[in-house]
C-alpha cells in the first residue's frame, strides 16, 4: 500500500520535481505561451483532469455554439493538461495557462507552495465528490474507512479526500491511499483492488456507461464542502484591461450555465458534437443524468448566491480552518485575500431573458427529444448507499 502526503510535508525537492514534469508536458499543450499585453493575446484554459472528453465543462461548449465568447476579441482555447492533477494551477502560475480548475485541495496546494493565484469565479458552489463502492459494500458512516484503502486516480487528490474524511469525523492518518492511475483507479475498484475510489457527480453517469455500477457516498447529499473554482494569477485581477477582460470571460460562461439550466438536453448535445466518442460511450440518457448532477452542484442554492461563480467566504473560511488544521496548509489562510467576488456582478450582467429564450428556441435532435428530463431528475439519487 502507498500513502502519500501532499500536506505541509511536502519537501521543496518534491515539489520542483512534479513541476518539471508539468513544465516538460507543456509542449502537449500546443505550444500556449504567457500572456501577452492587450490584454491576452490567446486565453487558455487548463483542466485539472487530464482530459476534456468530459460533460463536466458544458457551459464553455454551448457557450461557444451559441456564440457567447465571440465578442472577447481572442481566441479562447481549452487544454486538457497533464493527467498529474496539480498541473492546473502549476501552468496558470507559470503562464502556460490563464485560468485552471482546481479542486480546493489543490487550490489550497496552490497557495501553500507560494502560487500567486485567487479564486474569481466558483463553480462547484455544492461538493461534488463522492467515494464509490462495490455494490453492497457501501457505508454512510465514513468513519468504517479508517484501515482501509481509498484508490485515487492522482496523488494529488488526497488533498480533496482528506478534508472530506475530516469533517465527517475520520482520523485520516489511519487511511490508506492508493494511487491507481487515471482513468484506471476506477477499473482497479471494480477488481477488488481497494475498499472505496473517489469520485464525482458527472463521473457516475459516465461510469455506467462503460459497465461500471458501483453504490456512491454521495458528497452532495452529505458533505458541507463545495467543489472545484475558476482560479487565475492574483496579478492578473489588479490589471484594469485584463479585469474587464475576465468579466466577459467569465460572463459567457455564466451564460452557457444559465442556458443548460433552462435546457440540458441542449447542452449535452452541444458536447457532443465536440466529443463523439464520449457521445457513443454514454448516451444521450447517461449523458442528460450527467448534466443533470453537475447542474445541482455548479448551481448551487441560488437563492443565497449573488449569481453564478459566487463565493460563500464563510464556507471557504471553514474550509480554510479545516485543512489548516489538519496539517495541508502550513500557515493560515483568510478566505478573502485568496477568493475574490469583484468578477461576479460583471459575470452575472446579461440578459437572462435572452438566454432563456435562446434555450427554450434550440432544436433537439429526435434522441434528445425524447428524453423525459423530468423523469431522468427523479432518479439521480438512485446509487447512493442505501440510509
Amino acid at each position: 500500500m502507498t500513502k502519500f502526503s501532499l500536506g505541509g510535508g511536502m519537501s521543496r525537492r518534491t515539489f520542483l520535481q512534479v513541476s518539471a514534469a508539468g513544465v516538460v508536458t507543456a509542449t502537449a499543450l500546443g505550444g500556449v505561451g504567457r500572456a501577452n499585453a492587450a490584454p491576452y493575446s490567446k486565453f487558455t484554459w487548463i483542466s485539472p483532469r487530464g482530459t476534456l472528453e468530459v460533460l463536466d465543462d458544458y457551459p464553455y461548449w454551448i457557450g461557444k455554439k451559441m456564440g457567447y465568447f465571440a465578442d472577447l476579441g481572442v481566441e479562447t482555447d481549452m487544454q486538457p493538461g497533464p493527467s498529474d492533477g496539480t498541473a492546473t494551477v502549476k501552468f496558470v502560475d507559470v503562464g502556460q495557462a490563464d485560468m485552471g480548475f482546481p479542486s480546493p485541495g489543490v487550490f489550497s496546494f496552490a497557495l501553500e507552495n507560494g502560487m500567486k493565484l485567487k479564486s474569481a469565479f466558483h463553480m462547484g458552489a455544492k461538493d461534488t465528490f463522492s467515494l464509490a463502492f462495490r455494490k453492497g459494500e457501501g457505508t454512510n458512516d465514513l468513519k468504517t474507512l479508517e484501515g482501509k484503502t481509498i484508490l485515487l486516480g492522482s496523488a494529488a487528490w488526497q488533498s480533496i479526500v482528506d478534508p472530506m474524511l475530516a469533517v465527517q469525523g475520520v482520523d485520516v492518518t489511519k487511511v490508506k491511499y492508493v494511487e491507481a492511475g487515471w482513468p484506471t483507479w476506477s477499473t482497479a475498484l471494480k477488481a477488488g483492488q481497494g475498499d472505496a475510489a473517489l469520485s464525482w457527480e458527472g463521473l457516475r453517469a459516465e461510469w455506467i456507461g462503460t459497465g461500471l455500477d458501483f453504490e456512491y457516498w454521495l458528497g452532495v447529499q452529505h458533505s458541507p464542502l463545495f467543489a472545484n473554482t475558476f482560479v487565475v494569477r492574483a496579478a492578473d485581477l489588479e490589471d484594469p484591461d485584463k479585469k474587464a477582460f475576465l468579466d466577459k470571460y467569465l460572463r459567457a460562461w455564466a451564460m452557457g450555465m444559465e442556458f443548460a439550466y433552462n435546457n440540458p438536453r441542449a447542452a449535452v448535445e452541444a458536447v457532443f458534437e465536440q466529443f463523439p466518442t464520449l457521445a457513443s460511450n454514454i448516451g444521450p440518457e447517461l449523458g442528460v443524468t450527467s448534466i443533470l448532477q453537475q447542474i445541482n452542484v455548479f448551481r448551487g442554492d441560488m437563492d443565497k448566491r449573488a449569481g453564478w461563480g459566487d463565493h460563500d467566504m464563510a464556507a471557504w473560511q471553514t474550509f480554510f480552518d479545516k485543512i489548516h488544521e489538519l496539517g495541508q496548509i502550513t500557515k493560515p489562510v483568510k478566505a478573502e485575500d485568496v477568493c475574490t467576488n469583484a468578477c461576479i456582478a460583471a459575470a452575472n450582467d446579461f440578459d437572462h431573458d435572452k438566454v432563456k429564450a435562446d434555450a427554450e428556441a434550440y432544436m433537439l435532435s429526435d434522441a434528445f427529444a425524447a428524453i423525459d428530463v423530468e423523469n431522468v431528475r427523479a432518479h439521480l439519487y438512485d446509487q447512493a448507499v442505501p440510509a
